[in-house]
C-alpha cells in the first residue's frame, strides 16, 4: 500500500509538472508572437524604449545600473536557473536521472543533442571568427515550448515520452550552465568572486548545519547573485549554486522538504511569468528590410541549420547508436518514428538559445541575425517534430504491477 501511494503520488507529480509546462508553451508561443507584432508595427518604437529604460538599485556607493532589457536577462533568469537547479538535484538524487539505467540514454541524447548542432554551426561559420562565438546558440532546447507543442498531440504520445523529452531536456540544461560557466565569462574582478566564494560559503553552511528555512537561503542567494553579477561570471549561475544548497533529505517544522516546496511553489511563477517574460522582451525582431536571402547569411544559417538538422540527427544517432550497440532500449510503448519527432522538438530551443545568444554577442548588430537564425530553427523544427508525431503509427503500452510502462 506505501509502495503504491508513493507511486501514485509520483505519477501525479510528473503528471502536473507537464500540465504546467505545457500551458506555459502556449503562452511563451503568444508572448513571442506579441513581441513580433510590436516590431513590425507603430508599436516598434514604444517596445524598443520600453526595453531600454534604465533601471538602478543603489545601497551605499553599491550600484547597480542596467537597461530594462538586462534586468530581465540577468535577473529575472536567475530566478529561472534557480529553478532548474532545483530540478537537477531533484532529478539527480531521486527522480529519472538518479540511477544509471534510467541516466544513460536521456544524456547520451542530450550530449548528441548539444555537440553535432555546435559541430554544424562552428563548420558554416568557420571563416568568420567573430561569429564563431555563438557556437552554442543552437545546443538549446526549451523544454516549456517543447512540451506546448506536444500537449497539441494529446493521447497520442506516450508518457514514457514525455518524460524521456523531459529527461533529456534536463541533461541538456545542466549542459547550458556548464557552458556559460566556462565560454561566457567576461573580466573578472577578483574582489566580488572572493566575496561571492564567501557568499556560497556560507550556502554550504546552512546546508551542513541542516537549516530548513528558505529565507536564509533566498537572502544569502540575493547577496550571491549581486556578487557574482560584478564579479563577471554571468549572474544566472548564481541561481544555480544556491538552488544545490537547498536541503533536499529534510524536512522543516511544517514537515515540508524545502526543496520540493521552494519548486512546487516556484514553477508556476516561472513558466508562466518569468519565461513568457524573457520572450517578449528577446523575441521581437523587425522584418524591415529583412529578405528570405537573409537566412542564408552565415550566422542565422548556422542557428537555424543547428537547431533544426543538428539536433535531429545528434539526438536521434546518439540514441540510434546507444540502443543498436544493447546498451540501453527504446521508451516502452515508443517507436523510432516517434523517437525521430522527438529529436525534432528537441531543436526548438527559442528561450533558451535566444539567452544564449545574448550572452555570446554584444553588439546590437547581432540581434537580428541571432533572432531570425533561432525563431526559424525553432518553427521548422517545432513543426517537423509535430508532423512525425502526429502521424507516427500508434504503439500500445501496458503496465506493471509496480506502475512502470513495459512492451505490450
Amino acid at each position: 500500500m506505501v509502495i503504491s501511494n508513493a507511486l501514485r503520488k509520483t505519477n501525479e507529480g510528473i503528471s502536473n509538472f507537464l500540465k504546467l509546462e505545457s500551458a506555459g508553451g502556449l503562452i511563451l508561443a503568444a508572448t513571442a508572437a506579441l513581441a513580433l507584432i510590436c516590431s513590425n508595427s507603430p508599436l516598434r518604437t514604444l517596445y524598443n524604449e520600453l526595453l531600454t529604460i534604465p533601471v538602478e538599485v543603489r545601497v551605499g556607493s553599491l550600484s547597480l545600473g542596467k537597461p530594462l532589457l538586462l534586468w530581465i536577462n540577468d535577473g529575472l533568469m536567475a530566478v529561472f536557473f534557480f529553478l532548474i537547479g532545483l530540478e537537477v538535484k531533484r532529478e539527480v538524487v531521486e527522480g529519472e536521472l538518479s540511477r544509471p539505467a534510467q541516466v544513460v540514454l536521456p544524456v547520451v541524447a542530450g550530449s548528441g543533442g548539444m555537440l553535432l548542432p555546435a559541430l554544424v554551426f562552428s563548420v558554416i561559420n568557420r571563416e568568420n571568427g567573430v561569429a564563431l562565438n555563438g557556437w552554442a546558440i543552437p545546443t538549446a532546447t526549451d523544454i516549456a515550448f517543447a512540451l506546448g507543442i506536444l500537449s497539441l498531440l494529446g493521447d497520442r504520445v506516450p508518457g514514457t515520452l514525455k518524460v524521456f523529452l523531459t529527461a533529456v531536456a534536463i541533461a541538456d540544461d545542466l549542459g547550458a550552465i556548464i557552458i556559460i560557466a566556462l565560454f561566457y565569462t567576461a573580466d573578472l574582478s577578483v574582489s566580488m568572486l572572493i566575496l561571492a566564494i564567501a557568499a556560497l560559503a556560507l550556502l554550504l553552511a546552512l546546508n551542513f548545519f541542516n537549516v530548513t528555512r528558505i529565507a536564509p537561503y533566498v537572502i544569502v542567494g540575493v547577496i550571491l547573485w549581486v556578487f557574482v553579477l560584478k564579479s563577471g561570471i554571468h549572474a544566472t549561475l548564481a541561481g544555480v549554486t544556491t538552488a544545490f544548497a537547498v536541503p533536499l533529505k529534510s524536512k522543516d517544522a511544517d514537515g515540508h522538504v524545502p526543496l520540493h516546496w521552494l519548486e512546487h511553489s516556484l514553477h508556476p511563477w516561472v513558466a508562466l511569468g518569468v519565461l513568457p517574460i524573457f520572450a517578449f522582451a528577446n523575441a521581437g525582431v523587425s522584418f524591415t528590410g529583412i529578405t528570405i536571402a537573409a537566412l542564408a547569411d552565415p550566422l542565422p544559417l548556422g542557428i537555424a541549420a543547428g537547431l533544426f538538422a543538428g539536433k535531429i540527427v545528434g539526438v536521434f544517432g546518439a540514441s540510434a547508436i546507444l540502443i543498436g550497440l544493447g546498451l540501453s532500449k527504446l521508451p516502452a510503448g515508443v517507436s523510432w518514428f516517434q523517437l525521430a519527432g522527438i529529436a525534432a522538438l528537441c531543436g526548438v530551443g527559442f528561450t533558451m538559445s535566444l539567452f544564449i545568444g545574448s550572452l555570446a554577442f554584444d553588439g546590437p548588430e547581432y540581434f537580428a541575425p541571432i533572432r531570425l537564425g533561432v525563431i526559424a530553427g525553432s518553427v521548422l523544427a517545432g513543426v517537423t517534430g509535430y508532423l512525425l508525431l502526429r502521424f507516427a503509427p500508434l504503439r500500445s503500452t501496458k503496465v506493471s504491477l509496480d506502475g512502470r510502462a513495459v512492451e505490450p
